[in-house]
């Protein structure tokens, strides 16, 4: 991650946009991912210091509860620290958007 500690970065796929703010603390992450307006959604925190991460939802979602578990889980353990997600997007994610999603967002966390 660069020596800044934020990062916006957009990532593009199956027609939808989606604008990612990465913030990079000394001990975790904090990650918007918006699609449309930039809002606050769905929001998880994991804690990644024990043998396995634990997480807790803040905001509820109705839908991508896995995937914010997911991407949450994945930086807080290879971090070995904090990380929250808020997720606020116009429709269901769907597993190739998410994927895509996971794929660009731990790629950039590791620059």
């Amino acid at each position: 991650m660069s020596s800044s500690d934020h990062r916006v970065i957009t990532v593009e796929t199956e027609n939808r946009k989606f604008d990612v703010d990465i913030e990079k603390y000394d001990n975790g992450f904090f990650i918007s991912i918006s699609e449309g307006a930039r809002k606050l959604g769905a929001m998880i925190m994991s804690i990644g210091t024990g043998p396995s991460p634990s997480s807790s939802t803040i905001i509820p979602t109705r839908n991508d509860s896995i995937f914010l578990k997911l991407i949450s889980q994945k930086i807080a353990s290879e971090f070995r620290g904090v990380c929250i997600v808020s997720l606020s997007t116009q429709q269901e994610l769907g597993s190739n958007a998410g994927k895509v999603l996971i794929e660009k967002i731990t790629e950039a966390v590791r620059e």
